[in-house]
């Protein structure tokens, strides 16, 4: 399926300072019966949301209406553990475009870029600064810029640039999935094909 397509994102961001939030902490193991990537997003951290009576917890990020936008700072090794693609999902399925982070496993990286959310990997120095301004004003925006590949704080100025695959960039940019990406180029393949000896 098509996704919405990413350039220019400016939001604020959601803080999440903890160190090695695995998989099963952003979508727990019993939410995953489900095979349609739809209404994960309700059981996202789950577990840190809520209470075992679904009222929820006070003092968690997601429940403080002072932080909100389309973008989740999280602390290093973000998404390790197991490989559910279902997380990714649930991070989208919330309303999140873009997870930042200092390092992140690399398989819950592809997911992410698989369904239209971007990683983007900064600096640790860089990262703590992003907590910093956002803990100093939770208006602080963020600009991802896709094209140019650079992540900045709009409190300050500073900027940094981040890595990604040629390809998923292409698909991230436009929108695609791995499946619209080659039914976009579809009458290319027929070309090829028809011009490739068996």
């Amino acid at each position: 399926m098509a996704y919405d397509k990413f350039t220019v994102l400016n939001s604020t961001a959601v803080p999440l300072p903890i160190e090695n939030v695995d998989t099963d902490q952003i979508i727990p193991a019993r939410f995953l019966k489900a095979t349609e990537r739809k209404g994960f997003g309700d059981n996202l951290f789950r577990d840190w949301r809520f209470n075992q009576d679904n009222t929820p917890k006070e003092d968690f990020v997601l429940n403080n209406p002072k932080y909100s936008g389309k973008i989740l700072v999280g602390g290093k090794n973000f998404g390790s553990g197991s490989s559910r693609e279902h997380a990714a999902w649930a991070v989208y399925d919330y309303g999140f475009r873009c997870v930042v982070s200092s390092f992140f496993a690399d398989i819950f990286k592809n997911n992410c870029l698989n369904i239209g959310v971007l990683p983007v990997q900064v600096s640790p120095e860089f990262l703590a600064e992003i907590f910093a301004e956002i803990e100093k004003d939770p208006a602080t925006e963020l600009v991802v810029d896709l094209p140019a590949q650079t992540l900045s704080l709009s409190s300050t100025g500073s900027s940094e640039s981040f890595a990604i695959n040629a390809y998923k960039k292409g698909n991230m940019t436009n929108g695609f999935d791995d499946i619209d990406y080659l039914l976009n180029i579809k009458e290319d393949i027929k070309t090829f094909a028809a011009n490739t000896p068996l």
